[in-house]
């Protein structure tokens, strides 16, 4: 099973804003054995956001939207995911309740504009919102969450912790890496291919650094029971290439 992730909001595009949502996603999935698979950042362009949730309701990708989800102008996504699944948007008896309750002793009360952040397609199940109970969406494997991240983040750790226990496997993901100086990235290709190749549970990644020292940081991820074996592989071959290296340490 793959996570993805699709961070919505001209903000972001625009650079008003810094993008916290996928290094969250990325450590709250790793805390849990888990990785993010990919990662895409959507203007907020009714469009193109119902496009792309046209193509991810038709794979099996777990996704999580962060943004878009208010009663503003500028908030789509609901609209949008109703629209990719053609489906009505509705409010929804739990949302209503929830909205309610969150507003009930408000001097401005509960207003059709508060009341339209229930509104989700239909078939849809809400996503407790520990902040100030106005619920996000989950719809076709897809995850709906605010774009604020006090919000956010603890919806995503209890759409995990509550969805996907089964898979949790926090020993399942192991790294190591070294530290090579003198190389140039295509010298090494060859031995990461073969490493590669003789060690099928782990990736290979390359990481050229170039300032404030020239190095690379070679490394592998995956299983833990081959990534010893596997950096022995890399450093073995580094040294046969006539490079120097040291450890980049272990995670």
């Amino acid at each position: 099973m793959k996570f993805g992730a699709i961070i919505i909001g001209d903000e972001i595009m625009s650079g008003k804003r810094q993008d916290k949502h996928m290094a969250r996603a990325i450590a709250t999935l790793g805390e849990r054995g888990l990785e993010l698979a990919w990662c895409q950042y959507l203007g907020d362009d009714p469009d193109h956001i119902t496009a792309t949730l046209r193509r991810t309701f038709a794979e099996d990708d777990v996704v999580f939207s962060f943004g878009g989800i208010g009663a503003t102008p500028d908030d789509h996504t609901r609209s949008c995911a109703a629209r990719a699944a053609g489906v009505e948007l509705r409010l929804h008896p739990d949302a209503e309740a929830e909205i309610r309750a969150r507003f009930a002793d408000n001097p401005v009360g509960v207003t059709p504009q508060r009341l339209a952040m229930g509104e989700f397609p239909a078939g849809s199940d809400i996503i407790p919102n520990p902040y100030n109970r106005i619920p996000g969406f989950t719809f076709r494997r897809h995850y709906f969450l605010p774009g604020f991240p006090q919000m956010a983040w603890p919806m995503l750790a209890w759409v995990l912790d509550t969805h996907f226990r089964h898979l949790f496997d926090p020993g399942k993901l192991g790294e190591s890496a070294i530290i090579v100086r003198g190389a140039g990235e295509s010298q090494l290709i060859e031995l990461m291919k073969q490493c590669l190749a003789e060690h099928p549970g782990v990736k290979v990644f390359s990481l050229p650094r170039m300032e404030p020292e020239r190095y690379i940081e070679l490394g592998v991820r995956g299983s833990p029971a081959h990534v010893a074996s596997a950096i022995d592989h890399l450093r073995q071959g580094v040294s046969a290439l006539g490079f120097s290296w040291t450890d980049a340490g272990s995670a």
